[in-house]
């Protein structure tokens, strides 16, 4: 499998937090945020942005002179004997937050050996996760979820996964040409969340995100009831500028 392409502007900034958080940690008594312009040669308005995700998330504190120093989730995360544990609640605490500002149930989706896995998810009582009433792993073609992923592999690899995956009509509006679906995923823009309008199951619409980290794909996602469709394109949009928090979990 080939990575075709990934969430540049997610990846770049996980890329940039990682390094403040490594500057961060090396300097016990804390360091300035004109230290850490300097040391990054980030613009001050990027950094700035970056510093608040990295407050808001518990990685990093601002002292009383304006230093910033190691935050409570990440001294939980250095200091947890069961780290894998630690990095999990750490996702749900961020995939719940995420959950409760969108106003959706959100996924996080890998492709892993040639399948697709929904390997976490957030909803409640008011955002009800979709009714998986057919296997992800068969319906890609299908889903927001499903297209993320396939959107990212290369040619050879998405042929692949729909030469073991019949493209069957989940309802009206699922594309079942194969040329149709390669075409829509070769002209979707990395950028720009992947829709699912009640394609995979009537009464649902979902958007999804790449969250590509390394060599595994990922995705990003939410689903709304169809009365909610008119929140459906700023819900994608929100989460699109959310992706970094949740990206950052997988990576640290």
């Amino acid at each position: 499998m080939a990575v075709q392409r990934e969430s540049t502007t997610a990846h770049q900034l996980v890329q940039n937090a990682l390094r403040v958080l490594e500057i961060v940690a090396r300097r016990g008594t804390g360091v300035t945020e004109e230290e850490l312009a300097r040391r990054t040669t980030m613009p001050a308005a990027q950094l700035a942005a970056l510093l608040r995700m990295l407050r808001r998330e518990g990685y990093v504190e601002q002292i009383t002179d304006g230093a910033y120093v190691t935050g409570v989730s990440l001294t939980r995360l250095g200091s947890a004997h069961d780290r894998a544990l630690a990095l999990r609640d750490k996702l749900r605490h961020t995939l719940g937050g995420l959950r409760d500002s969108i106003g959706a149930a959100v996924y996080v989706s890998r492709y892993v050996d040639g399948e697709i896995r929904v390997t976490d998810f957030a909803d409640g009582p008011g955002t009800p996760k979709v009714n998986e009433w057919v296997d992800f792993r068969v319906s890609a073609h299908a889903s927001a979820v499903g297209k993320s992923l396939l959107g990212q592999l290369d040619l050879d690899a998405r042929r692949d996964h729909l030469s073991r995956h019949k493209m069957a009509r989940l309802t009206s509006r699922t594309i079942t040409s194969e040329r149709v679906l390669l075409s829509n995923l070769d002209a979707q823009a990395a950028t720009v969340p992947v829709l699912d309008l009640q394609e995979y199951a009537v009464g649902t619409v979902c958007a999804a995100v790449p969250i590509t980290a390394g060599a595994t794909v990922g995705s990003l996602a939410l689903s709304l009831p169809v009365e909610h469709a008119h929140r459906l394109r700023e819900a994608a949009e929100t989460l699109n500028r959310r992706a970094a928090p949740v990206l950052l979990s997988l990576a640290i």
